[in-house]
């Protein structure tokens, strides 16, 4: 016999609602020899924050001032990563070259035109982390020349899928030192572009 099942009470939501957001704790404090997994922002614990590539570039920055982070990660429909953008991108030189290259103005520039495409980014892997310090996170950062390292495992089929992220900013704070990168050109135009200035 089916057992009958009363509805649920419903009410109007009230003024300032707001929702969970699931937070990985990161230890305030770290020392260079700590094992480098305890300064990684982890996505099997938190939630990897992601924007179209159609989207303007100010629409990017207002999702990455609501949610105080630096880097969005860029994916296409089917949720496959193709590119990062930073808050570095979006206030620096990449939109007024786009401008200059196109025409229009800065509303028209988006997250595709200045973001760094997945051709051109760099992945370490987790087991590599696993082993690691981060004194060695610290180093990679600074030898790459980039604020943020992004981290891949591996599903059953075989495919890369992004794990977690290192910021020179967490880590910063995390040490109570500066972590600051150099830029490093990687190709004629960037080491052009770096002798010109």
């Amino acid at each position: 016999m089916a057992r009958d099942y009363a509805a649920l009470p419903s009410r109007p939501i009230r003024p300032r609602t707001t929702f969970h957001r699931p937070t990985q704790e990161l230890p305030p404090y770290v020392a260079p020899d700590d094992p480098a997994l305890s300064v990684m922002t982890d996505f099997t614990q938190v939630t990897a924050l992601t924007i179209d590539p159609d989207v303007s570039i100010d629409a990017a920055c207002r999702v990455m001032k609501r949610r105080n982070v630096h880097l969005l990660v860029v994916v296409d429909v089917e949720n496959s990563v193709i590119g990062l953008i930073t808050s570095t991108d979006t206030q620096g030189e990449k939109p007024m070259q786009c401008i200059q290259a196109r025409g229009g103005t800065r509303s028209d520039v988006l997250v595709k035109d200045i973001m760094t495409p997945h051709e051109r980014l760099e992945v370490i892997a987790i087991e590599d982390v696993r082993q690691a310090r981060v004194g060695h996170v610290v180093a990679t950062l600074k030898k790459t020349g980039r604020q943020h390292a992004a981290v891949v495992d591996v599903d059953e089929k075989g495919n890369q899928v992004l794990r977690g992220l290192f910021s020179a900013s967490q880590l910063s704070r995390q040490l109570r030192e500066p972590v600051h990168p150099t830029p490093v050109a990687n190709t004629f135009a960037e080491i052009e572009a770096a002798l010109i200035q």
